[in-house]
């Protein structure tokens, strides 16, 4: 290692030692005859001093020092002076006397300050957005993401669960919002599909007998795009075999409970409130109720059970599924599938946070039959169920168990968690409200010689 120490960690019982410690210059300030710096890390803030007498050369070479210089330096650590001990910082009871300085890589002047405290447009901080990681609040954001995939991890470890990845190009099913498409150069004019959802992979697996499924799962949706909705996001994808909806509540409460403790020293009581979509939508005019006022409560979780399968599209004519097709319906109300339809509930469930839709998930169809009608109800074909579902029929004529999971936007519970109103404050390198990145400017063009390898012709707009 190049240091002996990170910036976060010297404590007075450190007095007297010799430590070399690397970061960034988060600033200067030049007394005459003194020069101070803070050196930052991830881990925290050090005081440094230079002193002619005692610093020689790396005097010299600190009164070039710059913010966000990258340095490498020697020095003893020291008690500070009376009277100047930061009581706030952690390391605010000692300081480096420098005795030798190395600049391993200078900065040009920063676009804006690295703190906290300062305003600064959302397109500046993603274009420089590797400067916006470097400030303490976006950082934190990043290490609380950090740290909930550590609990869930081991939650589900616990628990075991098998962590399962799925493949990002996959068949284009749509299923409500739209693909993103990927053009196939081995198989020209035709396509991949980014998983809006690893949901019918999951469903295989449980097929395979894999029994309890996980994964930490990269999703895209081509939608229109607002605060709590970005172009990829992160969901948390759980499927069970052999379950019913009161085994996804207890492991789901569980977890929840958990991660508040871990992250936010929290205790969330349970089991969570259960309101039925038509009490919901009848006394809270939504299906996403916030009863914070209601429960003690500053996060007040709910579980909605007992949505429709069905709802009405009037401008097709036609049913289509409330929550997605391979949900389940009631087992009470199958004899009302076709002459009723709007009559059929289904065995879904969506978890509510404060008023935010954190996930839903259902008990699946297993047997082929039903899930056939279920397609045929909403209003597809033959041919067209075979073309897009064929794969996920033909593994259910191979013993498919009873199953069921859920799914949960890790995004959404990340700005829960960190107060946080945007989920862009907590993805690493996030879209604007555009789809565009303003760090790499992404979409762009391609060359002609790379659409041409795809087959494919940009049609210009109007011709």
């Amino acid at each position: 290692m190049l240091r002996t120490h990170t910036c976060g960690e010297l404590k007075a019982l450190d007095i007297g030692k010799q430590v070399t410690l690397c970061g960034w210059v988060a600033n200067r300030r030049d007394h005459g005859k003194l020069i101070f710096i803070d050196i930052r890390d991830r881990y925290g803030l050090t005081q440094v001093v230079f002193i002619p007498k005692e610093s020689g050369e790396a005097y010299k070479t600190a009164q070039g020092l710059r913010n966000e210089f990258v340095i490498k330096l020697t020095g003893l650590v020291n008690a500070r002076p009376k009277g100047t001990i930061n009581s706030k910082l952690a390391t605010g009871e000692v300081e480096v006397l420098a005795q030798e300085l190395e600049i391993l890589n200078p900065s040009n002047t920063p676009p804006f300050e690295i703190q906290d405290d300062i305003e600064i447009t959302e397109e500046i901080r993603l274009k420089y957005r590797y400067l916006d990681l470097r400030r303490t609040k976006v950082f934190n954001n990043l290490l609380l993401r950090s740290n909930l995939y550590k609990v869930i991890r081991g939650y589900l470890a616990n628990k075991d669960f098998i962590e399962c990845e799925t493949p990002i190009l996959t068949k284009s099913t749509p299923e409500g919002a739209r693909d993103y498409l990927v053009p196939s150069r081995a198989n020209l004019g035709q396509f991949f599909a980014l998983p809006q959802s690893p949901q019918l992979f999951k469903q295989i697996l449980m097929v395979a007998g894999i029994e309890k499924y996980y994964q930490i799962a990269k999703c895209f949706r081509d939608e229109d795009l607002r605060a709590d909705r970005q172009p990829e996001f992160t969901q948390l994808d759980i499927e069970m075999s052999f379950i019913n909806e009161e085994d996804i509540f207890s492991l789901v409460e569980g977890l929840m409970k958990l991660i508040f403790k871990e992250l936010k020293n929290i205790d969330i009581p349970t089991p969570f409130t259960r309101i039925s979509y038509k009490e919901a939508v009848e006394k809270y005019n939504c299906d996403k109720p916030d009863l914070r006022e209601q429960l003690k409560s500053d996060f007040a979780f709910c579980w909605v059970i007992d949505f429709p399968l069905f709802k009405f599209n009037k401008e097709e004519n036609r049913w289509e599924s409330e929550h997605h097709p391979f949900t389940s319906p009631d087992t009470t109300d199958l004899e009302n599938l076709e002459r009723a339809p709007d009559k059929v509930k289904s065995r879904s469930y969506d978890l509510v946070l404060n008023g935010t839709e954190l996930g839903s998930g259902s008990i699946r169809i297993h047997r082929q039959e039903l899930q056939e009608k279920i397609f045929q109800i909403i209003g597809l074909q033959k041919e067209e169920i075979q073309k897009r579902f064929g794969f996920l029929l033909e593994a259910f004529q191979f013993g498919a168990p009873p199953h069921g999971g859920v799914a949960f936007g890790l995004d959404r519970l990340l700005a829960i968690l960190s107060g946080e109103t945007s989920i862009r404050e907590v993805i690493t390198f996030p879209k604007n409200s555009n789809a565009f990145c303003p760090l790499t400017s992404a979409p762009s063009d391609v060359e002609d010689k790379q659409l041409k390898e795809l087959g494919l012709t940009i049609r210009k707009e109007g011709k």
